[in-house]
């Protein structure tokens, strides 16, 4: 055999592409879910960070299954929404199923991403559920008197500001509030019984109460179809499968490793809003004891 022969028979034939095992896509769904993402934040979700992971994760021309990897104590109820969409859209659009693996957490709208999956699997010791809805802030009314401060507030619209945080507390806003958590609560039930249907098992009342439970009472409950670890299902499911994981964009300056540095070049009222930011996220995840 001449060297041009021995060269051509190392050559991949027209139409062979070498390994055509099977692809499961890994997207990883960590964070808080927000649409403001501060340029420190580590792992944050929202539609604009995940599309680019989306995509990559459902394009493989060899693609068998999504996993979707979560740990996230939730956030905003319509980034939640538009995220889970997303996901939805893109499974009809391959055909292929979506299997959803909660982590730590996978609680309020880090459930609504997990109810894309056309399954749902838990660690036994995982936090799932939460199924309500929250708002948080300060009455700071008296400190701005207290410093000499006067806050100058003009409005065009008898409701156009609402729960100022520096004025007492209105009655008629948390009316007001209560009615936008009841309409956005009704939404999340909505969601979860269009994609859990009969498997739900539990009591209406005790499922939607926000209550959260570990990964085996949520399995009891029917909020999840089974105890197991990603890679665990994956292997069983998909033994000749190759594993592909898609992580969402980060914040340039998390990527760099440069959120130390930045913090301490920062103004004073710069630093204070930043640690503001990384207290309120903090919060959120310390709802679940993490």
């Amino acid at each position: 055999m001449s060297v041009t022969d021995r060269l051509a028979a190392k050559l991949p034939r027209i139409g062979d592409r070498g390994d055509r095992s099977p692809v499961v896509s890994v997207i990883k769904l960590h964070g808080v879910i927000t649409p403001t993402p501060s340029p420190l934040a580590r792992g944050t979700i929202n539609i604009n960070t995940v599309e680019s992971a989306l995509t990559r994760a459902f394009d493989h021309d060899r693609l068998s299954a999504v996993a979707l990897a979560i740990n996230s104590p939730g956030g905003a109820p319509t980034q939640s929404a538009l995220v889970a969409e997303r996901i939805r859209e893109l499974a009809a659009k391959k055909g292929v199923p979506v299997l959803a693996f909660c982590e730590d957490v996978a609680a309020s709208g880090g459930y609504w991403l997990a109810c894309a999956g056309d399954e749902i699997f838990a660690h036994r010791s995982s936090l799932v559920g939460s199924i309500g809805v929250v708002s948080a802030g300060f009455g700071l009314a008296g400190l701005l008197e207290r410093f000499g401060v006067e806050r100058r507030v003009h409005t065009a619209g008898t409701r156009k500001v609402r729960l100022d945080p520096f004025q007492p507390e209105n009655p008629d806003d948390v009316v007001w509030l209560k009615s936008l958590q009841s309409q956005l609560h009704d939404q999340f039930v909505g969601w979860v019984k269009e994609r859990r249907g009969d498997k739900l098992t539990g009591a209406e009342a005790d499922l939607f109460s926000g209550e959260v439970w570990t990964g085996g009472r949520a399995l009891e409950l029917g909020l999840v179809d089974g105890v197991g670890s990603l890679r665990g299902v994956i292997a069983e499911r998909f033994p000749d499968a190759e594993i592909s994981v898609a992580e969402p964009k980060r914040p340039l300056l998390a990527r760099l490793g440069m959120a130390g540095s930045v913090m301490s070049g920062m103004s004073t009222s710069d630093r204070v809003l930043a640690a503001m930011e990384a207290m309120e996220t903090k919060a959120v995840w310390s709802r679940f004891g993490l």
